[in-house]
């Protein structure tokens, strides 16, 4: 028993020093609008944003922070999109984080093809870039 004892206190040890060292290790830097230019290089074959945007396979992406899904005239979105937007869902910040890390578990039944940005620093660059055109 004594064995198990030390073992059990390194056990405790190395998960109260993984703990402690967890949110250092996964703080993320706030969204660099620079970075996310050439993140959303992985977007525009679907998606167009700017002054002068239009909707292609996917919605125009401007002004999309603070907007509901599936309100963009003239897009053809899906009925899960439409449907989230009417339940009340709101693109914030916080909303596309989860929705870029992976759109189909985020909305199933939504019909953007791309599987997601994985890296989460990716994505708050992405978001930062979008932040630059709001309506």
């Amino acid at each position: 028993m004594a064995g198990m004892k030390s073992r059990g206190g390194w056990v405790i040890a190395a998960l109260a020093s993984t703990i402690s060292a967890g949110p250092a290790m996964a703080q993320t830097t706030p969204g660099d609008p620079e970075a996310g230019e050439d993140v959303f290089r992985k977007c525009r074959p679907c998606h167009d944003i700017g002054p002068d945007a239009r909707n292609k396979v996917g919605p125009l992406l401007t002004g999309i922070i603070g907007r509901k899904p599936g309100t963009i005239e003239g897009f053809a979105y899906s009925p899960a999109n439409t449907s989230a937007g009417a339940a009340g869902l709101v693109w914030s910040e916080d909303e596309l984080l989860k929705y870029l890390a992976d759109p189909k578990a985020y909305m199933p039944g939504n019909n953007m093809a791309f599987i997601g940005l994985k890296d989460e620093q990716d994505r708050r660059d992405v978001i930062a870039y979008l932040k630059k055109f709001a309506k």
